[in-house]
């Protein structure tokens, strides 16, 4: 029995539908289409406990990293948050191989076991007297590398799914995601292929769209508990309970949207809300520069005589006079130590939720709408290693997205580095126009079906 369910594990998994081949025009079975989707439903429940823990975790790393650590800083936060993603970037490729080869479930319940063993090195981390922001960054990497089963889930759903059903599949796996953040192999034999290759510019510049998506996501998720103490002077505990609402809310507007995009998709097609999408994110950013002359609360600690700019002795009374403070001591408001707090004006509350909305909008259609195009261009073949590829390089993204905003925004401020952000997403845009047409299903490409 053991064999058998080996052996089923490791067949394609609708198996050699293409022209040709003996399966072609077989009607799938009722037992056969309620056991895959099954383990379809099965998989999303996993991706949904998986983003719940990340949720949990995202928001407080911050206050708890400040806490157990005095010497971390908001750069080393970026690292922090960093090493998530360069776990997972590393744990990709080598279970989405894994798969191809072997069982699925051999990778699935190795990673488990790493992100169980993984957070359980979390919750301690403030045990060692010293160095413990080294150990949370150790933490936060295997957790990482726990989640790179991810290229494995990704890559079941789409082998298992028809050329139909895939964009609301990739949409489910979203969805679950989201609802997630509210809540705190292939057979070893070569699968016969229509004649002609992939087209890898496609699938290249499918990649580099997904690691700019996700580089948007990663660095706004990264930065928006900083900039809310520093615009606002919330304290540590304001900022995980109103940013931890701020993120619900957003993963509420994102089920809505995939929902959404199951329709929509079918009328006006994955590479126009891919497009839409972008354009939206871009508008969004746009409304989160800072604009107007109010400036943020200024944080007034461990005053040296030339640690303040050009500032005279009245503006230092008057400022340390209305500096607020946390109840638990802690100082708040934008720390003095960021020079530019000094002359850039406030982020509104209002700029921030309206920009909240727009990329809770934008960040779903593009990230569900790269993962669709991606496995209609594999076309009928073992998807593992690519879709392995295709989540390390959503890895990098986040890797350099918490590190690109995390040392900008502590240099130079949020209006160079929401600027900046502006202009990686228009030139994103414009890659997508020059390779729109390219854009196309691998059938569709090669004359089985009408796109």
């Amino acid at each position: 029995m053991a064999g058998l369910g080996t052996q089923s594990e490791q067949e394609p998994l609708l198996g050699d539908y293409t022209p040709g081949s003996r399966e072609w025009g077989i009607i799938e079975t009722e037992e056969h289409y309620k056991s895959r989707w099954r383990s379809i439903r099965i998989l999303y429940l996993t991706m949904f406990l998986s983003s719940v823990g990340f949720s949990i975790v995202i928001m407080s790393i911050w206050p708890y990293l400040q806490k157990i650590d005095e010497t971390a800083d908001a750069s080393f936060l970026g690292w922090v948050i960093a090493s998530f993603s360069l776990g997972q970037m590393v744990a990709s490729p080598v279970f989405g191989l894994w798969s191809n080869y072997r069982p699925r479930k051999e990778p699935l319940v190795v990673s488990i076991f790493i992100s169980v063993v993984a957070n359980c090195l979390y919750a301690y981390v403030h045990v060692p007297a010293s160095h413990n922001k080294y150990y949370m960054l150790a933490a936060r990497g295997l957790v990482g590398f726990g989640a790179g089963n991810v290229a494995v889930v990704r890559a079941y759903v789409a082998g298992a799914t028809s050329l139909q059903e895939r964009t609301s599949s990739m949409a489910n796996i979203s969805a679950c995601q989201a609802l997630g953040f509210i809540l705190g192999p292939a057979s070893t034999d070569e699968v016969q292929v229509p004649q002609g290759n992939i087209d890898q510019v496609a699938v290249v510049t499918t990649n580099v769209l997904f690691f700019v998506v996700l580089f948007i996501f990663a660095l706004f998720e990264t930065i928006l508990t900083p900039l809310t103490m520093d615009m606002y002077a919330w304290t540590r505990e304001q900022a995980v309970l109103y940013d931890g609402i701020i993120l619900a809310a957003l993963g509420v507007e994102a089920i809505v949207v995939f929902m959404g995009i199951k329709l929509l998709s079918k009328k006006v097609g994955e590479r126009a809300l891919l497009l839409g999408g972008l354009v939206v994110v871009c508008a969004g950013f746009f409304i989160l520069l800072p604009w107007g002359s109010q400036l943020p609360k200024v944080q007034w600690e461990d005053l040296h005589n030339n640690s303040i700019p050009n500032t005279t002795f009245g503006e230092i009374v008057i400022a340390l006079w209305k500096s607020p403070s946390d109840p638990s001591g802690a100082p708040t408001g934008c720390p003095v130590e960021q020079a530019w707090c000094l002359y850039t004006p406030v982020i509104h509350l209002a700029q921030l939720l309206t920009s909240v909305v727009l990329i809770g909008i934008g960040y779903p259609s593009c990230s569900v709408m790269s993962y669709t195009l991606y496995s209609k261009l594999l076309g009928p073949q073992p998807q593992g290693v690519y879709m392995g590829w295709l989540t390390a390089s959503g890895s990098a993204a986040r890797i350099l997205g918490p590190v690109y905003i995390s040392q900008v925004y502590t240099s130079w401020g949020p209006r160079w580095a929401f600027s900046l952000v502006c202009g990686f997403v228009v030139l994103t845009i414009t890659l997508l126009g020059v390779v729109y047409r390219r854009l196309v299903a691998f059938s569709v490409r090669h004359g089985n079906i009408q796109e």
